[in-house]
């Protein structure tokens, strides 16, 4: 019988330099957030231990729940738009050729531009002296402030990020429609079936595994979301667009309350852990059902 021979392990080396910067650039601040958690930092010399008197008082706070409402409701807004609209733009971009290539193109520049860069287009860009969108709606009779009015400023907001981060959901569904073969096109063809059958049979079933992804990155992303909001409306007119990140930045910065603000971001954390965990589980299911109904 010959021995069984040995495996190399000197490729597990090369992981030690990511290893490393995940160690500094994650675990570490990690570990420094719950110390503080539990702590109530009086100075630099002195620190008490609390436990979770912390997080007791972070979930009593009532502004905390008020942030979380909007937080999910800006978040389910994000996904019920830039889903189905991802998915109509990849429909509708031609398949191959330049004017494809062109049209990706087109498609991504909203993608290259800085967050802060985006709020500050739209503050200018919503103005009613000289922003387009402001001055437009003005003269259409519409009394447009997203300064002064709180529905205005979250719809404002809302269009921003669809106009930034849609693309990425259309890049996304036209590279998984470009990777189903023309066989299963072929197929409905030959069967007669219509464009909707073509869609509901074979390109969102196929599209599950990308539409899963495209879902969790902006729900993520739309959740933490913080720089543009900000530039736009500073979180106002009131608290209107102050979303969790914003809360928690006034505490950990503003009012410089570490303890409660660590354990706030570590509630944070798992809020978002947990909304991903349900989304993935349930598209999955959802993506099962669909296969089972195929014929």
């Amino acid at each position: 019988m010959t021995p069984a021979k040995p495996v190399n392990q000197k490729a597990w080396l090369l992981v030690l330099p990511v290893l490393v910067c995940v160690a500094f650039s994650a675990v570490l601040p990690l570990m420094t957030v719950v110390n503080y958690s539990v702590q109530d930092i009086i100075s630099p010399e002195r620190r008490v231990f609390v436990g979770t008197e912390w997080f007791s008082q972070v979930l009593r706070d009532e502004d905390l729940h008020a942030a979380l409402l909007r937080q999910l409701g800006f978040s389910l807004a994000v996904l019920a738009v830039e889903i189905p609209l991802g998915i109509l733009l990849a429909l509708s971009m031609p398949a191959q050729g330049w004017r494809a290539s062109l049209v990706l193109v087109l498609v991504a520049l909203s993608l290259l531009i800085p967050w802060n860069v985006v709020g500050t287009i739209w503050q200018i860009y919503g103005r009613a002296d000289i922003g387009l969108l402001g001055a437009a709606l003005r003269k259409l009779g519409l009394d447009y402030s997203y300064t002064g009015s709180a529905r205005d400023a979250w719809l404002t907001v809302l269009v921003m990020d669809v106009w930034h981060w849609t693309p990425l959901v259309a890049l996304l569904c036209f590279a998984g429609l470009r990777s189903i073969p023309d066989a299963y096109y072929q197929a409905a063809r030959i069967d007669g079936a219509s464009r909707f059958a073509v869609f509901r049979y074979i390109q969102l079933p196929k599209l599950r595994g990308v539409l899963m992804i495209a879902v969790l990155l902006r729900f993520m992303d739309s959740f933490m979301i913080y720089t543009e909001p900000f530039v736009l409306t500073g979180g106002g007119p009131g608290n209107a667009t102050t979303f969790l990140s914003q809360y928690l930045t006034q505490k950990a910065v503003g009012q410089f309350d570490l303890g409660p603000a660590a354990a706030f971001s570590l509630i944070y954390f798992l809020i978002i852990l947990l909304f991903c965990f349900v989304l993935y589980n349930w598209m999955q299911r959802v993506g099962t059902g669909t296969k089972e109904e195929a014929p």
